[in-house]
C-alpha cells in the first residue's frame, strides 16, 4: 500500500502537529485502510471462536463477561498500550518491531550481553511475524467467503476453492504494484467500519442490557468465577486485537495523530458497536453462533455484505503482504537474510517494492494453511499464538526503551510496562493450550525463519572472519604496490569491500591477471545502521590514501535504498573523481565451502552455503550499472 506521503524524509520533517487539516484528513483516511484493515476484519470470527461448540457455554452471564473482556482488551491493548504508549517510541519517525529492536539495542549498547539477548528476542519476534503473515490472509478471506454458507448452504463445498481463487488473484497482481488499488483502501475500509456499526446498532437497540458489559466488573467476575472457561475464552478474545501491531509498524507512513484520530474517531466505536450487537443477537438467537457475523444481517443484504467483507479482508491481507516485503528488506539490510531480488513498482514511492521470492513463498504457505485447516474455525486455533508472542516481545522492547533511552526511573517503568506484561502473558498462556490444535503451524514457520536468519547472520560472521584472517591491510598493500607502481590506465575503479581497511580480492586478482591499476581507485564499504534513515549529510565518509586512492564508507539506514552510484556523487565535490561513463565496479563473489569441525553444525553450514549461492547479486542490490560491473570469484572455507 502506498502511503499518502511520498517522501519519508519530508514526512518526518513535517511533524504531525504542523500538517494542514486537509493533509491530516487524507492521512487519517489512509490510516483507516492500511493500519486498521486487519483488526477491522476480526468481528468476522472472534466471537464465533469464543462461543463455538465445546468452548464457552452460551448464557447471559458468559455473554456479558466475554463482551466486557473484548471491550477492555480493545481499550487496554490497543487504546492504551499501542495508541498512547508505544506510538511514542518512534525511531526517527519510524515504527515497527525492527525499528523498536534498533531503538532498544541502541539504548543498551553499553551492555553487550544484554544487547545480544535483546537482538535474539527481537529477531525471533520478527521471524514469528511471518507466521502471522501467513495466517492473517488465510483466516480473513476464508471467513468472508464462508458467508456464502448463510446465504446458500449448498455452496459449502465451494468455500475453499473460491478462497483460493481470490488469494491467487491477489498474489498475482502484486508485481504490478499497489499504488492505484491503494488509493481505494481507505474509503472501502471506512465504509466497512460504518457497516460494522450499522449492523450492530439495531441489535444493541433491541437489547440494550448488553451495554452493562462496559463495566469491567463483568470481565473480572467472569475470569475469577470460571478461570478454566475464561482461559478458553481469552484464546478467542485475543483475536479481536489481531492487527494491533500494525499501529506501530505504520507510524512512519502516517504519523501519530492520524493513527490516533482514525482509531478513536471511527475504528474503536465501530468495532465496539458490532461486538455488542453480536452479543445482543447471541442472547436473542443462540442458534446463530455458527456464523454469527453474517446472521446479524438481513437476508437482502447478505450478498453485498459478503462482497464488502471479501474486499475488506483482501485489504487486510494486502497490508500484511506489503509489511512482509518491508520487514524482509529491513532484515536483509541488517544482515539477517540473504539478498533477494527486489523490484520497485513505483518511480515516485521508494517504499513500493515487490519481492517475488517472498510473494510466492507466502502464497504457498497460505494455500497450505487453507487446505490443511479447511475452515476459519480451525485456523482460529492457529492464529492467536503468533500475535501474542509479537505483542509480548514488543512490550519487552518497550521496557528497555522507556528505562534506558527515555531514562525513566525503575518504579515508573515497572508501572508502565509491568501491567502490559501481565496482560500479554495471560493471553499467551490462553493460546499456548492451542498449540496442538493448530498453534504449531505459525510457530513452525517462525522457528524456520529464525533458523534461517540466525544461520545467515552467523555464517556471514564466519566468512568475514575467514576473509579478515587471510586478507592484507589495505594501506600497507598500497604502499608496497607504489614502490614499483604498475601501469595506470584511465578511468575510475570502485572496489566494493565488505571489511573496511582490508585489501579486496578483486584488486588482487586484477593486479595478478591484468597487471594494471586504474588512474583513480575507490575502496568502498557499505554500512547498514540500526536506525531507519541516515541523512544525506552523513551518507559518505571519505579518507584519502594517496596516489589518487580513497577509502570510502557509505552509510545507509535499514529503510534507506542502498544506491552506491548516487551516494558516490558526494565524493565528487570533495576532490574524488567519479565519472559515470568512466567508472568500473569490481566485486568479489565468494563461493562458500562447508568444512567439518569448527564454525556451525554441518547441516547449518550446508544451509548457509545454499543460501549464499542463491542470494541475489550485490550489483542489483546496490544499484550498480550492470554494464560496468566486473565480478571476480574466490572460494572461502568455513
Amino acid at each position: 500500500m502506498a502511503p499518502p506521503v511520498a517522501d519519508p524524509h519530508a514526512a518526518r520533517a513535517t511533524g504531525g502537529g504542523r500538517r494542514s487539516p486537509s493533509a491530516i484528513a487524507a492521512l487519517t483516511l489512509g490510516a483507516i485502510g492500511v493500519v486498521y484493515g486487519d483488526i477491522g476484519t476480526s468481528p468476522l470470527y472472534a466471537l464465533k471462536e469464543v462461543f463455538g461448540p465445546g468452548r464457552v457455554p452460551l448464557n447471559a452471564d458468559n455473554v456479558l463477561g466475554v463482551l466486557s473482556l473484548v471491550f477492555w482488551t480493545l481499550t487496554v491493548v490497543v487504546s492504551i498500550k499501542y495508541v498512547v504508549l508505544i506510538l511514542r517510541a518512534d525511531n526517527n519517525g519510524e515504527g515497527g518491531l525492527m525499528a523498536m529492536l534498533a531503538l532498544a539495542s541502541q539504548a543498551v549498547k553499553d551492555r553487550p550481553a544484554l544487547r545480544r539477548r535483546l537482538l535474539l528476542v527481537g529477531i525471533f519476534g520478527t521471524a514469528v511475524f511471518f507466521g502471522d503473515g501467513v495466517i492473517t490472509p488465510a483466516i480473513s478471506v476464508l471467513s468472508a467467503v464462508e458467508g456464502l454458507e448463510v446465504a446458500a448452504p449448498g455452496l459449502h463445498r465451494f468455500i475453499v476453492p473460491i478462497t483460493l481463487v481470490v488469494l491467487t488473484a491477489l498474489f498475482m497482481v502484486q508485481r504490478f504494484g499497489t499504488a492505484r488499488v491503494g488509493r481505494l483502501f481507505g474509503p472501502i475500509t471506512a465504509i466497512w467500519f460504518v457497516v460494522l456499526a450499522a449492523m450492530g446498532l439495531p441489535h444493541v437497540a433491541e437489547n440494550p442490557s448488553v451495554l452493562w458489559a462496559l463495566s469491567p466488573h463483568h470481565a473480572i467476575g467472569f475470569m475469577l468465577g470460571q478461570p478454566k472457561i475464561a482461559l478458553v475464552a481469552l484464546g478467542g478474545v485475543v483475536l479481536a486485537v489481531t492487527g494491533a501491531e500494525a499501529l506501530y509498524a505504520d507510524l512512519g507512513h502516517f504519523g501519530k495523530r492520524p493513527i490516533r484520530l482514525a482509531w478513536f474517531g471511527l475504528a474503536m466505536p465501530a468495532l465496539a458497536l458490532n461486538y455488542f450487537g453480536q452479543g445482543a443477537m447471541l442472547l436473542a438467537h443462540p442458534e446463530g453462533v455458527k456464523n454469527l457475523f453474517f446472521e446479524m444481517a438481513p437476508s437482502w443484504a447478505l450478498y453485498p455484505l459478503i462482497g464488502l467483507a471479501t474486499c475488506a479482508t483482501v485489504i487486510a491481507s494486502q497490508a500484511l503482504i506489503t509489511a512482509a516485503y518491508s520487514v524482509t528488506k529491513q532484515a536483509i539490510q541488517l544482515g539477517y537474510l540473504p539478498r533477494l531480488r527486489i523490484l520497485h513498482t513505483s518511480v515516485e514511492e521508494t517504499g513500493q517494492i515487490y519481492l517475488p521470492f517472498v510473494n510466492w513463498s507466502l502464497y504457498v504457505c497460505i494455500v497450505l494453511a487453507i487446505v490443511l485447516f479447511g475452515s476459519s474455525d480451525s485456523l482460529a486455533a492457529a492464529y492467536g499464538i503468533a500475535v501474542t508472542i509479537v505483542m509480548l516481545i514488543t512490550t519487552t522492547m518497550t521496557l528497555f526503551v522507556v528505562r534506558y533511552a527515555w531514562k525513566y526511573p525503575w518504579p515508573l517503568v515497572a508501572a508502565a510496562t509491568g501491567f502490559f506484561f501481565v496482560v500479554d502473558g495471560v493471553f499467551l498462556a490462553a493460546n499456548v493450550v492451542k498449540i496442538f490444535d493448530g498453534g504449531w503451524f505459525p510457530l513452525l514457520i517462525g522457528a524456520s525463519m529464525f533458523t534461517l536468519m540466525m544461520t545467515w547472520k552467523q555464517g556471514r560472521r564466519l566468512v568475514s572472519e575467514r576473509l579478515r584472517n587471510e586478507a592484507v591491510d589495505l594501506k600497507s598493500f598500497l604502499e608496497s604496490v607504489f614502490i614499483s607502481p604498475p601501469l595506470r590506465v584511465p578511468g575510475t575503479a570502485v572496489f566494493m569491500v565488505s571489511d573496511q581497511g582490508l585489501t579486496p580480492n578483486a584488486l588482487l586478482h586484477n593486479l595478478k591477471h591484468n597487471k594494471v591499476l586504474h588512474e583513480h581507485n575507490l575502496f568502498v564499504t557499505v554500512r547498514h545502521h540500526e536506525r531507519p534513515w541516515v541523512p544525506s549529510s552523513e551518507r559518505c565518509d571519505l579518507e584519502p590514501l594517496g596516489h589518487d586512492c580513497w577509502q570510502v564508507t557509505l552509510n545507509f539506514g535499514f529503510k534507506d535504498e542502498p544506491d552506491v552510484p548516487s551516494a558516490l556523487e558526494q565524493a565528487r565535490a570533495r576532490g574524488c573523481v567519479v565519472e559515470d561513463m568512466e567508472t568500473s565496479y569490481f566485486l568479489s563473489r565468494d563461493i562458500v565451502i562447508p568444512t567439518l569441525g569448527g564454525g556451525m553444525a554441518d547441516w547449518r553450514e550446508k544451509l548457509f552455503a545454499g543460501m549464499h549461492r542463491n542470494a541475489a547479486g550485490a550489483a542489483d542490490f546496490l544499484r550498480l550499472p550492470t554494464n560496468r560491473v566486473v565480478e571476480l570469484g574466490s572460494k572461502v572455507e568455513i
